[in-house]
């Protein structure tokens, strides 16, 4: 259904959602993703992770009587690795679960008629080494009808287009079937962003990961070195002490 366009041969490369979209912004942040460098975790990512570890539950299993509980037992689950490298103190991990419940409450009154699935993964190799992968937080669909999915988000929305984008991708490839729709839903704010996509829109998209896989090759062929450039993702990159376009962005920053 969906084209993928034709790439330059060598590495396998394993391509998220959150790796496209740092590529997007700086090729060089991707290409350490790819290598397996990341930045430090932070107290809002590992929030974030606590929050959605919550809205699956409660998507899965209904509502969550014991929200505190609850929590206590995604942490042990599955979040103490990231716990560990955020360092919260007791007294600041309470705060934090007193934060994620406050947004839990909200998410309780969201509409949520015609929920499939939460938390489903998908993957799809559209060329020779190339995969693609990705993690919806929840599937909706209507009887007969293509899905709609889903993005929670437990801060403000930013602009999560081109991450939507290669959700729709990967599902598109993987599931034969281009959705309905795709959101990205702001619990904290009650921002929405919806998009409606066709395959020439998918296809697009096809493209610019192509673009992506090519130039990481072509690069790592001949030893050569992505762009770097700076901006407001620079704060937590793995490369920000060894990049003076992440240091002046920082610096900038800090001075508003």
């Amino acid at each position: 259904m969906i084209r993928f366009p034709p790439v330059t041969s060598g590495a396998d490369l394993k391509i998220s959602a959150t790796t496209f979209t740092t590529f997007s912004q700086c090729p060089g942040a991707a290409e350490a993703r790819l290598q397996g460098v990341y930045g430090p975790s932070s107290r809002a990512s590992f929030s974030g992770g606590l929050a959605h570890a919550l809205f699956a539950r409660h998507l899965n299993s209904g509502p969550i009587e014991d929200v505190g509980q609850a929590a206590r037992e995604a942490i042990g689950s599955g979040l103490n690795p990231q716990l560990a490298d955020v360092r919260l103190k007791p007294s600041e991990l309470n705060e934090v679960i007193r934060e994620v419940g406050a947004l839990y409450e909200r998410f309780r009154r969201l509409q949520l008629d015609d929920f499939e699935d939460a938390e489903v993964d998908v993957e799809a190799s559209p060329a020779e080494g190339v995969q693609l992968v990705g993690r919806i937080d929840a599937v909706f669909r209507q009887p007969g009808q293509p899905p709609l999915l889903r993005d929670w988000k437990s801060g403000n929305l930013g602009e999560p287009e081109i991450q939507l984008g290669f959700y729709g991708l990967v599902w598109a490839l993987a599931r034969d079937e281009v959705p309905a729709e795709m959101e990205a839903v702001s619990v904290a704010t009650g921002e929405r962003r919806r998009t409606v996509p066709t395959e020439a829109d998918l296809e697009k998209v096809a493209g610019r990961v192509a673009t992506m896989v090519s130039a990481v090759r072509q690069a790592w062929a001949t030893a050569a070195s992505l762009d770097r450039v700076g901006g407001p993702w620079c704060r937590y990159c793995p490369l920000l002490s060894d990049c003076r376009e992440g240091a002046a962005a920082v610096k900038l920053l800090s001075a508003e």
